[in-house]
């Protein structure tokens, strides 16, 4: 399954950030086979990393919740809020042919 994890820094982050930032950056490394892709949010400017944002690929939301809870930025305390939600891809779609088969689906119900 596809989880999608929304984090946003405390507003008084910045210099946590950057002290934790190897520790996280080798957890992620550990990690890569779970994680489809992530990254720094940021500022609309691009001056300032504002948050993270993080696509995993887990089993459970449970296995989740263990990823977040060794996760150094979690762990050290780094965000004011922190969004788990499940996805369900279809773009890229995966499998192929899954957007026309729920158009269809779409176009029949009523």
């Amino acid at each position: 399954m596809t989880f999608v994890v929304h984090c946003i820094d405390r507003p008084d982050a910045e210099d946590l950030r950057q002290r934790t930032r190897a520790e996280h950056l080798q957890y992620m490394i550990a990690h890569g086979e779970s994680v489809a892709f992530g990254g720094p949010l940021q500022t609309d400017d691009g001056t300032r990393v504002i948050g993270s944002l993080m696509v995993l690929s887990y089993d459970t939301r449970e296995a989740v919740d263990a990823f977040l809870e060794a996760e150094p930025y979690s762990r050290a305390g780094l965000f004011s809020e922190l969004r788990v939600s499940r996805l369900r891809q279809m773009v890229p779609e995966n499998p192929p042919g899954l957007l026309m088969k729920e158009l269809e689906r779409e176009r029949v119900t009523p």
